[in-house]
């Protein structure tokens, strides 16, 4: 699985014009299921993303958690991310997962995301989606299990 992370001081996503999810100060967290992809690569990446130290202690050094400072997860399903364009200017999705398979992983990382975590937002699978953030840092970290 591939996931963009960032820490974000708001974010929010709407489905035709209706705002779906939003969060405040937390994670805001692209994600993707590539081809071959498990439960078990979900549950990497979701054990790393809780525990990723990218927020701010006492004396301003990225060394707390999501989980640390209570923050939020937005999750927004985005295959894109498995966009290959190395053959052209036309990006290739031959990498992502089906769409059947997509959504299984999606929806069991966002199930155990809301097992492990108290504020879990989410986007709409396959939807047409817009997405807004305040992207705090900024700080962008790419993941991949």
């Amino acid at each position: 699985m591939k996931a963009v992370v960032q820490r974000v001081s708001r974010a929010r996503v709407s489905v035709q014009g209706e705002v779906i999810g939003a969060i405040g100060a937390g994670l805001l967290v692209l994600l993707c299921a590539e081809r071959g992809d498990t439960e078990a690569n979900a549950d990497k990446l979701l054990a790393k993303l809780l525990k990723l130290r990218i927020f701010a202690d006492e004396a301003g050094k990225m060394n707390r958690s999501v989980q640390d400072v209570g923050g939020g997860l937005l999750i927004v399903s985005q295959f894109t991310l498995a966009a290959d364009v190395a053959g052209g200017n036309r990006p290739s999705f031959t990498g992502a997962a089906s769409p059947e398979d997509g959504r299984r992983l999606y929806d069991y990382a966002v199930a155990q995301a809301r097992r492990l975590h108290p504020q879990v937002e989410t986007g709409q699978f396959a939807a047409d989606m817009q997405v807004e953030l305040l992207n705090d840092g900024p700080v962008t970290i790419p993941m991949q299990f």
